[in-house]
């Protein structure tokens, strides 16, 4: 019995070292990639002062390439090629971190000492909120220019960063959902512009969602035959992985969430709590096509919610329709009178997931991997 217990508490032990060592490495590799992307920007500035006001000649960059190599034996990532990514990464963040302030702390050197100034700053700006400053410094420098090819809009890049961040796309996953304007295709179908009156709050609504999931951990052979509880107890069984389809500042409050008005108890299928957004979110379920009748429910649901359960400081509860598939035409009338922020989104399973979706959504040791490929970069 007692060779049994030790067991048990040397397992626990080791699970418990095993977990502080990843995540020690996970914040380390972190602060890493900060620095690295700001000795990039700052490279970057001073490459493109130098090379645009015809400072220097014709073969520059290759001259330089091939003398840091010589003067540090073993230098990666500083062949001509990378230098003039550099460049293009600064010239493109130039307007956001321009203003960040400069510091004197134990953090602040510079590459070249006397009067050859490069001075490497921590990327600060009061451009970015918080959070998408620090998806901005978690993701590494390649999937920072993979970004800057494709993309030319400030909105768009931050975008694609925060699903790399929060969702840990490889770089193949980016390009992909690059290739896919994924951007453009995600924002649902809603009622956003007519039921928020304020503007940032319907700004970051219509990008806290998208107009299709991957729910590629549902495996149903026959949606027409099954009722939507079937669904919803696939999903509750794989909350953590629906949670990541949402994306990112979603808390899970329940499901069959009750509501009880005028002494009669009414039920949401899926409950949740979006942190970006200060707002609750209700989600229906529906095996089939968008019936106009749902928004009707729907908007019952999120004035119940709003009367009933919000707290005072909290916005407007949102409503979302998970169906299987939806007419634009059909959806726009349902929504027009309706005072309730609501929209209808459509989902695929496992069964139905074409070959080029296969691995869209990350599996548990991708960010190790992840890590490991930025690093080699």
């Amino acid at each position: 019995m007692a060779q049994v217990t030790y067991s048990k508490q040397y397992s626990d032990a080791i699970q418990a070292i095993k977990q502080a060592i990843l995540q020690s490495r996970y914040t380390a590799a972190r602060l890493i990639n900060r620095e690295m992307l700001a000795l990039y920007y700052a490279v970057g500035e001073y490459i493109s002062f130098n090379s645009r006001t015809n400072t220097w000649g014709t073969g520059a960059l290759e001259f330089i390439s091939q003398q840091l190599q010589q003067e540090l034996p073993g230098l990666r990532g500083f062949s001509i090629t990378s230098l003039k990514k550099m460049r293009t990464f600064f010239e493109n963040w130039n307007s956001i971190f321009s203003n960040r302030p400069s510091t004197t702390d134990k953090n602040t050197s510079s590459l070249i000492p006397e009067n050859i100034t490069i001075t490497i700053r921590p990327l600060t700006t009061d451009e970015l909120n918080v959070s998408d400053l620090e998806s901005f410094t978690s993701i590494g420098f390649t999937h920072h220019y993979e970004i800057l090819l494709k993309t030319s809009d400030v909105e768009e890049r931050l975008f694609y960063i925060r699903h790399c961040a929060t969702e840990f796309w490889s770089v193949e996953k980016l390009r992909y959902y690059l290739n896919e304007k994924f951007y453009f295709k995600q924002a649902v179908a809603n009622n956003f512009n007519q039921t928020i009156t304020n503007v940032n709050y319907r700004k970051r609504a219509i990008q806290s969602f998208k107009d299709e999931y991957l729910l590629d951990f549902i495996n149903i052979e026959d949606i027409d035959e099954i009722d939507e509880r079937v669904i919803e107890n696939q999903i509750i069984q794989n909350i953590k992985k629906f949670i990541m389809a949402l994306g990112s500042n979603f808390s899970f409050l329940g499901n069959q969430y009750r509501l009880i008005v005028d002494e009669q108890e009414y039920f949401i299928d899926l409950l949740f709590f979006n942190r970006h957004l200060q707002a609750l979110v209700a989600i229906e379920l529906k095996r089939g096509e968008f019936k106009p009748e749902y928004a009707g429910k729907l908007n019952f649901y999120l004035s119940a919610l709003d009367e009933y359960v919000r707290l005072p400081h909290e916005n407007p509860s949102i409503g979302i329709i998970l169906c299987k598939s939806q007419r634009s035409k059909t959806v726009e009338f349902a929504f027009r009178d309706t005072s309730k922020p609501m929209g209808v989104a459509t989902y695929k399973l496992a069964n139905e997931l074409p070959k080029d979706y296969e691995g869209i959504l990350p599996r548990a040791d991708e960010l190790k991997k992840l890590l490991e490929e930025e690093n080699n970069d």
